[in-house]
């Protein structure tokens, strides 16, 4: 008799959403309310994976990512590219002599010149890069060593540079501009392109410098102070980095638009690579209207200014001549791996139909029990 008392307070109590507040003798209910979120009743989307509905999904990404693959891959290939290592690390190559006597205090530029051939011609724009070889701009503290505020106009912060840029802050009393590892470690050999005539005259290659930045990067990240009006005041009382020969208002004292903290070769070089291995973009060849090609087959004759070492970290140096597609520069790997994908789902297609067709003892008919 007291039990049922109880159960019969409890109902009562719930269904009237009583409170600890109430009187003497009532008890709050602990149940959930009768409601199909609480108590679990909502109306859920249960796949039931059978082979019927399985089997097809394998077939058809196997069918699609194959032909992207194909596609990919191909276009890829059709991307001509040439590659020259000038590093000059071993006796008899045109550098030797520049990179073995070169190192990061060397006051005066070493020249090379390295001959080379192309075998077929470069249509339409090509690109010219540098590439890099174990120089890990990747490191966490390599990456953090720059102030993004001075990079960005920033006054107070140009005259007083964030400590992650130490020990590439400040230098003899003077903030450094810009400041950081990675500004100071500024690849900065200079590049000609010739080609060389049936008659051995050379004729140079204009290359242009503008255009190889981001465009965020060169008009929203990177601001000089104080405007492009007067450089040499707006940097005044900074120091140029450790490792440069001539500070940052005179990177590229021909064009107010290209210099300074917005020089687009600075701006490219800001930009850290995710691997060792990495190219830069330097130059751009342009294609002329009613010309062709843009790069003919024949002699070449590459000027190089030998201002940057890496024999000293083990590294190599290269340039580089490609051109591009509409998926962007050689890179076969995105085609490879939408075949290898799209093939692994088709071979796994196939043997699951076997084995369902050879395993499944299923009757098409359902026992009806009596």
């Amino acid at each position: 008799m007291m039990a049922s008392s109880y159960n019969a307070k409890e109902e009562d109590g719930h269904h009237s959403g009583s409170s600890t507040h109430g009187g003497p003798g009532v008890v709050k209910s602990k149940k959930p309310d009768n409601t199909a979120f609480k108590q679990q009743r909502l109306p859920a989307w249960q796949p039931i994976l059978t082979a019927g509905t399985v089997l097809p999904a394998f077939f058809v990404i196997g069918l699609i990512f194959i032909p992207i693959g194909i596609g990919l891959f191909v276009t890829s290939n059709n991307i001509k590219e040439f590659e020259i290592d000038y590093t000059g690390g071993t006796p008899g190559n045109p550098c030797y002599d520049c990179a073995k006597n070169l190192s990061w205090n060397s006051s005066t530029p070493c020249f090379c010149t390295v001959e080379f051939k192309l075998d077929q011609p470069f249509e339409s724009n090509v690109y010219m890069y540098y590439g890099l070889s174990n120089f890990y701009q990747n490191h966490r503290r390599y990456v953090k060593s720059r102030d993004d505020s001075q990079l960005n106009g920033d006054l107070s912060a140009l005259k007083n540079p964030s400590k992650e840029c130490e020990p590439y802050r400040i230098v003899d009393g003077a903030p450094i501009a810009p400041c950081g590892a990675i500004a100071n470690s500024l690849f900065n050999d200079t590049l000609e392109l010739y080609h060389v005539a049936s008659n051995g005259t050379r004729n140079l290659i204009p290359l242009a410098k503008k255009g190889i930045a981001w465009w965020t990067d060169k008009h929203v990240k990177f601001r000089n102070p104080g405007g492009n009006s007067n450089l040499t005041a707006a940097f005044k009382d900074t120091s140029k980095p450790v490792n440069w020969r001539k500070p940052v208002y005179e990177l590229d004292p021909s064009d107010s638009e290209n210099n300074g903290f917005i020089n687009e070769d600075f701006i490219v070089w800001m930009r850290t690579a995710a691997l060792p291995t990495f190219r830069k973009l330097y130059r751009i060849i342009h294609k002329k209207p009613n010309t062709t090609p843009t790069l003919p087959s024949g002699n070449y004759t590459l000027n190089i200014t030998y201002n940057y070492p890496v024999l000293t970290f083990g590294g190599r140096k290269r340039m580089i001549l490609s051109t591009i597609s509409w998926m962007g520069g050689k890179n076969p790997f995105l085609g490879i791996a939408y075949i290898t994908v799209g093939s692994i789902c088709f071979f796994l297609g196939v043997v699951l139909l076997i084995i369902h067709h050879k395993y499944d003892t299923r009757s098409n008919s359902a026992d009806i029990p009596n």
